[in-house]
């Protein structure tokens, strides 16, 4: 209930974002006529196919994307003419000839009373294939939910809802408009007036749809104006992550919970599958992670540490790998991974997220001790305390009656990606290349899943990043098509990673990376040499900067010598 009270509230604040401007021209089109007969079937469609596209996007792949880029082209269309029929008195006679013959009129002009309803709803699934809400954190909460959960009842109900508010206050902005255009037209015998303005907005919003602002500049514009007032919202009803609770020597740990079902696993590496209640009398520690992932990465010394420390004291570790982007599912990928990190202990793959949602698990990384009963004694979220961690190991297996065990805590003395983070917090965020999550993209709106020619501006600003060249993005993805093209980001951190795959037909592709203009020399990453060299031979984290010393903001481009390479994301430390 409290999820379906937020998605309403979330759906009828989106009026007051500017992202909504380009559908409101097509919304206010039939304010002048009776609301129960045009405004409420338009609303009631744009909600349902919304509800029905969002659905689909979020658990179908790209498949969906890709029909529904058809759809928006067809409704692009379909509205167009709408525009120009209220702008042409002559244009809409001709054009609404046939439909009249078939009693379903694109626009009526005569008794408002002779209005079609099924002509009103029609417009409804137009706009509702054209709308691109701002992905505040309201609709990304319901949109993460969606892609984790699958298609289901609950999935569509939310989105609806969501839909639904939306329309609640965009119908109280045509009731009232409705009026307003009633009044004008009384008082000053301004209808014919009005119906052409409304036809040149219709049109406006056409082409700010079809030039991509309603899913560019306008959004950044939304998020800034109405993302704090969703967060709080989210805030108010969403279970605060449980907090790290600390660790006192010599005091009992609580208990938190019991051990959820390992049977989601989807195969298993380095071990026949594994059940909690075969784990019963061992410690165990789960290790929520995914291979591209740097601070995974980066806290994989410790997990295997631990492993190695005390497997022959009673210690059980499970890697439980949760995959983030699709190649991540692949069991070679992770086959491979498992082996080039070292991983020995058993790894679960759950490409479901069904053992995640188990755990009620949000973090990658999270770690979670279980004692000998099958009771969650601790957990743990991201990077760091691991003292604190291993003392909690340390008092599980002392509590399951083990004694000798070794003093001392781990010193991985870790390397390269594996190394710990700086510890700058003014470092550049984690920033997708997909445009399902991209962010500080500076060089015009994103060609959705077409090919384009993207031009990198001169200068960047902190934390900006920019395309050039032919590329492609997907969802979660940018492939570029020609060789030649470059990614630009203005960084900030000491170290910069990005997650890098080849194309479909797995060759391999060479780069060159340039930091301020000049090859990288002492400030080179383990994945290139001081020209800046490299080749991407695999979907995977490639460490492509070390500054040596300092943190400072810095200029990276890397130039693609072969075409058919996938950039996924970059992550700094």
């Amino acid at each position: 209930m409290f999820l379906l009270i937020l998605a309403y509230f979330g759906g009828f604040i989106t009026i007051l974002s500017p992202c909504i401007l380009p559908v409101l021209p097509f919304v206010f089109s039939r304010a002048d006529r009776p609301f129960a007969r045009n405004g409420l079937p338009m609303l009631i469609g744009m909600a349902l196919t919304f509800a029905l596209v969002a659905t689909l996007a979020a658990v179908g792949g790209g498949w969906a994307i890709r029909a529904n880029q058809y759809g928006r082209v067809v409704a692009l269309v379909v509205l167009a003419l709408l525009g120009l029929t209220l702008v042409s008195e002559r244009l809409a006679d001709w054009l609404t000839r046939p439909f009249v013959a078939l009693g379903n009129k694109l626009v009526q002009r005569e008794d408002a009373n002779r209005d079609s309803i099924w002509s009103a709803a029609g417009l409804g699934v137009a706009t509702g294939l054209l709308w691109a809400p701002c992905a505040g954190p309201i609709l990304g909460l319901l949109l993460t939910a969606a892609a984790l959960n699958g298609a289901s009842v609950t999935t569509t109900l939310l989105l609806l809802t969501y839909a639904l508010g939306a329309a609640t206050s965009l119908a109280l902005a045509l009731v009232i408009g409705g009026k307003v255009f009633s009044a004008m037209k009384r008082s000053l015998g301004a209808g014919e007036w009005i119906r052409r303005t409304l036809g040149v907005l219709v049109l406006v919003g056409v082409g700010a749809i079809a030039l991509g602002f309603d899913t560019g500049w306008l959004t950044r514009v939304s998020l800034a104006s109405t993302g704090g007032f969703e967060q709080r919202l989210v805030n108010m009803v969403r279970p605060a992550p449980k907090p790290q609770p600390a660790v006192q020597p010599g005091k009992a740990l609580g208990v938190e919970g019991t051990m959820p079902s390992l049977d989601g696993a989807t195969a298993w590496l380095n071990s026949a599958p594994l059940s909690t209640m075969s784990l019963r009398g061992k410690v165990v520690l789960v290790d929520f992670w995914t291979y591209s992932c740097i601070n995974c990465i980066r806290s994989l010394p410790y997990v295997r540490a631990w492993a190695d420390k005390y497997k022959d004291h009673g210690l059980v570790v499970i890697g439980v790998h949760a995959p983030e982007f699709a190649f991540e599912k692949d069991l070679g990928n992770v086959t491979k991974a498992v082996k080039d990190l070292g991983v020995t202990y058993p790894v679960a793959l759950d490409n479901d997220f069904a053992i995640w949602r188990g755990f009620n698990n949000e973090y990658w990384p999270a770690h979670y001790f279980i004692d000998p009963k099958g009771q969650i004694r601790h957990h743990h979220f991201g990077e760091g305390e691991y003292q604190q961690s291993e003392d909690v190991i340390r008092q599980l297996l002392t509590e399951a009656g083990q004694t000798n065990l070794p003093g001392g805590y781990v010193d991985p003395q870790a390397k390269g990606a594996e190394a710990a983070g700086s510890g700058d917090y003014n470092r550049s965020p984690e920033t997708y290349v997909g445009y399902q999550r991209a962010q500080n993209f500076m060089g015009g709106p994103f060609a959705r899943d077409d090919s384009w020619s993207y031009h990198a501006p001169s200068q960047l600003n902190a934390h900006q990043w920019s395309l050039d060249g032919q590329w492609t993005v997907h969802d979660e993805s940018a492939q570029l098509d020609r060789a030649g093209g470059r990614i630009v980001y203005r960084f900030r951190g000491r170290d910069l990673h990005l997650v890098l795959g080849p194309g479909a037909d797995g060759k391999p592709v060479r780069f060159r990376v340039r930091i301020d203009g000049k090859a990288p020399g002492n400030d080179h990453g383990m994945d290139i040499d001081a020209g800046g060299n490299g080749t991407v031979t695999s979907q995977r984290l490639y460490q492509l900067v070390r500054q040596a010393n300092g943190t400072g903001e810095r200029t990276f481009e890397i130039e693609f010598l072969d075409p058919g390479v996938r950039a996924y994301a970059f992550t700094f430390g």
